[in-house]
């Protein structure tokens, strides 16, 4: 009689997971990843701490070819660990000021930048591919790992990403946040400026499963997530 094995923990694997601002995607992935015993890869975060150095050179974020001329000096960490997270540019803890409104602001134009972009690409793939990854952001299905074990589209109802977002941006600073017409309007223009760059645009890939977490809480989303893992035999 041959005995069932156990999990393979040895298997490598990505998970992509994209989709606009404010759909809790960031969250979700990260518990995906914590769920199972994976890494997390946050490639958001690479485009704002561009844009964080872009700002303190005092380079337009629309001058595409000075912002491309900063990038061969960028000296930034890229942690893939699926726990708290620190982003650190030149040495120094960046993490909160990476999200705050300045960065929020300019990071839509750095991230169209096709040099930008490219630079940033084959450390995105690098890190994907290097063992068990969750991977989050805007193209990863599309672009970054095309042939991905899985594939999620994260989406929500407009008003409910607004609030979403608030509610993050609130977390950060303290108080009450940001006015919610104006996070909703700034969402409204990142989404367009997103879906319609004509370098790796925001969609969902061909063979992605779209999963709408309007009314979803995060604890469902990821108990969806990790059973379509399962059907594709990832597990922890």
């Amino acid at each position: 009689m041959i005995e069932a094995s156990g999990p393979d923990r040895s298997r490598s694997f990505v998970i992509a997971i994209d989709g606009p601002a404010g759909t809790g995607k960031s969250t979700v992935a990260r518990r995906v990843a914590q769920a199972l015993d994976a890494g997390y890869l946050d490639t958001g975060a690479m485009y704002r701490i561009v844009t964080l150095a872009v700002l303190r050179s005092s380079v337009e974020p629309t001058d595409e070819a000075a912002v491309a001329g900063l990038l061969p000096g960028l000296v930034f960490d890229s942690p893939t660990n699926a726990g708290r997270q620190r982003h650190s540019l030149d040495g120094v803890d960046v993490g909160t000021e990476i999200r705050g409104p300045a960065v929020t602001l300019a990071v839509t134009p750095v991230s169209a930048n096709p040099a930008v972009r490219g630079w940033l690409l084959d450390r995105q793939r690098r890190l994907a591919r290097s063992g068990r990854m969750v991977v989050e952001g805007r193209d990863i299905g599309t672009v970054v790992v095309p042939d991905a074990d899985l594939k999620i589209y994260r989406t929500a109802d407009a008003d409910e990403r607004a609030r979403r977002r608030q509610r993050q941006s609130a977390a950060l600073v303290g108080g009450s946040g940001p006015d919610l017409a104006a996070v909703a309007t700034d969402l409204q223009r990142r989404d367009s400026k997103d879906a319609s760059r004509t370098h790796a645009p925001l969609q969902a890939a061909a063979d992605a499963i779209v999963v709408d977490s309007s009314s979803l809480a995060i604890e469902e989303t990821v108990a969806h997530v990790l059973g379509l893992a399962a059907e594709r035999g990832i597990t922890p």
